[in-house]
């Protein structure tokens, strides 16, 4: 009982020289990792990165992709980042909110990246993990597939492909498929 008695005592005098407020949250490994990620940050130009939660939940945030070049040049594509507290010993999970023709991201939003799965390490960083998602956008894979007709199309017949894409962009019809309409209005 004493003991109790004085970790309650210690955790009185935290909260008087917090200035009477709650005590303050420690942060976890992961969140003073992802707080180095964060300082050292250097987005593509055709990146953004908001905070749906507010900058007090750095562990689930979005990243908007705008392609300037490519099949998907001028589209806007949303992924959530859900960072796991082992981090950086897990890679994060990450979706795509935007629905997309795309060989490596498939109708759910799962997306086929190496540095997402078998090649992560620790050393990777989210920057790593963004520059990933925009090379994704720049030179789509046909030989990892998670869209297994989008790959064949890619691989079999890239006009088809490409027109394929800027009907999905726009809002159209794809085999069984609407695709919400996603590309940016470049005079905005």
């Amino acid at each position: 009982m004493i003991r109790l008695f004085k970790v309650k005592e210690k955790q009185k005098q935290n909260s008087l020289a917090n200035g009477g407020g709650p005590p303050v949250k420690k942060q976890t490994a992961g969140e003073l990792r992802l707080n180095k990620d964060f300082s050292e940050l250097n987005l593509p130009q055709t990146c953004t990165i908001e905070f749906p939660n507010g900058k007090d939940d750095l562990m689930n945030f979005e990243v908007s992709v705008k392609p300037d070049e490519g099949y998907y040049k001028d589209g806007k594509f949303l992924f959530t980042f859900q960072v796991p507290p082992m981090y950086p010993h897990e890679p994060p999970k990450v979706k795509c909110k935007t629905t997309v023709f795309h060989p490596n991201i498939d109708l759910d939003g799962s997306v086929c990246l190496n540095v997402l799965r078998e090649d992560w390490k620790p050393v990777l960083n989210i920057n790593t993990i963004i520059y990933g998602l925009t090379h994704l956008f720049t030179e789509p894979n046909h030989e990892d597939p998670l869209n297994h007709e989008a790959a064949k199309l890619l691989r079999d017949n890239p006009d088809e492909f490409e027109s394929n894409v800027r009907l999905s962009m726009e809002g159209g019809r794809v085999g069984n498929t609407w695709y919400t309409r996603c590309i940016e209005n470049p005079y905005d």
